[in-house]
């Protein structure tokens, strides 16, 4: 057995760097927070190839002395704090004294640092954790830190990283939110010598978000300012109209502080349970201010996990702020005659260790845009994306479970169609019983299983546009779209690039509305993100992208004639699955004679 022996702390400063370091975003994380807590009212990043050759971050904050210079490369090294009740009244970003010594540990780095009253700036130059020279060093007042070859000694780590595309999307995502974070604090983001974002110092939140996501976001969202005793929130929530796939928009900061908390993400999803459909998720940029000690930040290395004191008072207080918000926007309130009930939402599906258990309520009416006249089929040009594939370009079993479903009209043909409840429903009186049909889960069964034999055989019909549709993204969705955009077009979905972050829509898919396009490209960027989308998984890419398509593709008539509705069941019961629908909820069910007698107590 090998013998027990002390790390050397240029191991041990590497090892650390695993957990701190993880990526060259997480480098600019730990030194933006740096300049931050050191008062700085300007900010520059550069970065060069995703941050692989070169990350510098210069502020004009406070800068140290030579000794401090030399002292902040020793772990735990702080000036934040000096005993652990210190955390109960921590106000700011960084505490632990593990950063620069992690990152000068597996990089090249140079620290150039002067105080206002100094005459001259100290400069330490460390490489892979080894001291390399401490001089003198002409420099304005604050702090330059130049980190480069990074991972240089560690180069398994180096191999874990993404596409340059991929990592300079995370190094603008970090400024961004350090930027919403500290909109009193002037941010100039460079990426190999070009200025992607410079904002100058902004009095409000919205000015600032106007900058960074566009001005015409931010005049959509909507002001929240709402306090009570040790809490406040303030910030910018957009309305229901407003929504987006995934949770990616969804920003949220404690005491300044970016942080990823379930509490407050089901919260906010929770506010919006009566007007965002299933799977949909509010954009939202929100503050929460509350008493240091009430929350504990020291969960993870990284420092985006957040554990509040009293978690159902902060959950409350937060659903109550939104929900007055949206009020006062012109929503119904909850409970009460004629007004929408609560509706499942992801909030609902994964609720809170210690919440009680709530009931699972209707859904919310189907939007206005998915009431236009669904187009029969039957009725579609020869080769457009819905149209039914020839059965010789079928599988010899999909012909013969289509045969077997078709050709046994005994009981099929035996329902007799009653009519429609609730614009969604649709009656039957079938030999055993009633059935009751979901029209819109039916029609998604019988797109999902047509698109994705269609993307199977790689038959994506587009239809172009006369007007290209303009569509501005996030820097992490520019770079994710960039490196899909031929597999998109492949799918039908023509998408070109117009500058930064900035693309057009010049062709959609022949079953998808152009009014529909932008929404639908957001949703498949929010597969994307998940991992969801995978081109190297093809059948589990086709898949995916058919489901989401299913949703977009049908459009329910208002009403329904007896014709069209046995051809509704007919081509339902063609499919291979035909009782659920893509995400698993039931097309139809039947109450048969035997139960109807119990109800009526025959």
């Amino acid at each position: 057995m090998p013998a027990i022996r002390i790390l050397s702390d240029r191991v041990a400063n590497q090892i650390a760097a695993g957990e701190v370091i993880e990526r060259p975003a997480a480098v600019v994380k730990e030194l933006v927070e740096n300049s931050l807590d050191a008062g700085a009212t300007r900010v520059e990043v550069e970065f060069r190839h995703g941050g692989r050759s070169l990350v510098r971050v210069e502020d004009n904050g406070r800068g140290m002395s030579r000794d401090d210079a030399l002292l902040c490369l020793e772990r735990h090294a702080t000036s934040k704090l000096v005993e652990t009740a210190d955390l109960d009244h921590l106000g700011t970003f960084g505490f632990r004294g593990e950063a620069l010594p992690s990152i000068a540990s597996v990089a090249h780095f140079e620290l150039q640092t002067r105080p206002a009253d100094a005459p001259a700036g100290t400069e330490v130059l460390v490489n892979g954790g080894k001291l390399v020279h401490v001089r003198a060093c002409g420099l304005a007042p604050g702090t330059r830190i130049t980190v480069s070859h990074l991972f240089n000694s560690v180069p398994a780590r180096r191999k874990f990283l993404k596409t340059d595309a991929t990592e300079s999307a995370h190094i603008i995502q970090t400024v961004r939110l350090y930027a919403l974070a500290c909109p009193q604090t002037a941010f100039t983001l460079i990426e190999d010598g070009r200025v992607l974002f410079q904002s100058p110092v902004c009095t409000t939140l919205a000015e600032r978000v106007g900058e960074i996501f566009g001005r015409q976001l931010a005049a959509d969202l909507l002001e929240v300012d709402l306090a009570e005793t040790g809490l406040k929130l303030q910030g910018l929530i957009g309305p229901p109209g407003v929504n987006r796939a995934t949770r990616h928009e969804m920003l949220m900061f404690v005491n300044r502080r970016p942080v990823d908390s379930r509490t407050l993400n089901y919260a906010l999803i929770e506010s919006y349970a009566t007007s965002l459909a299933k799977g949909r998720y509010p954009v939202a940029v929100l503050f929460l201010d509350l008493d240091p000690a009430a929350v504990d930040v020291n969960v993870h290395p990284a420092k985006r996990e957040v554990r509040f004191r009293s978690e159902g008072a902060v959950r409350g207080f937060v659903i109550r702020a939104v929900l007055q918000r949206l009020r006062e926007f012109g929503l119904p309130r909850q409970g009460g005659s004629g007004e929408p009930k609560p509706t499942a939402s992801p909030a609902a599906a994964e609720p809170m260790p210690g919440d009680p258990v709530r009931p699972v309520a209707p859904q919310p009416a189907v939007p206005s845009v998915m009431s236009q006249p669904f187009r029969p089929f039957t009725s579609l040009p020869a080769r457009p994306a819905a149209a039914l594939p020839p059965p010789a370009q079928l599988s010899s079993a999909t012909i013969e479970h289509r045969k077997s479903r078709i050709e046994t009209p005994a009981t099929l043909m035996a329902w007799r169609f009653l009519g429609t409840a609730h614009g969604d429903y649709a009656l039957f009186e079938a030999p055993g019983g009633i059935v009751v049909l979901d029209r819109r889960a039916a029609h998604e069964r019988i797109w999902f299983e047509r698109l994705q034999e269609q993307f199977s055989r790689g038959e994506a019909a587009s239809q172009r546009l006369l007007f290209a549709l303009p569509v501005e993204l996030d820097a992490i969705a520019s770079a994710l779209l960039v490196d899909r955009l031929k597999f998109l077009q492949q799918h039908g979905l023509e998408v070109g690039e117009f500058g930064r972050n900035f693309f057009r829509i010049e062709a959609v898919p022949v079953w998808l509305e152009p009014a529909d396009a932008e929404m639908f490209l957001r949703d498949v960027i929010g597969l994307m993100r998940e991992g969801r989308l995978d081109e190297k998984r093809t059948d589990l890419a086709h898949e995916e992208l058919a489901r989401l398509a299913a949703q977009k593709a049908v459009r329910l008539p208002s009403s329904l004639n007896e014709a069209d509705a046995l051809a509704l069941v007919s081509q339902l019961f063609a499919c291979r699955q035909p009782h659920t629908s893509p995400a698993g909820r039931p097309t139809h069910f039947e109450l048969g004679r035997g139960e109807l007698a119990r109800r009526f107590q025959r």
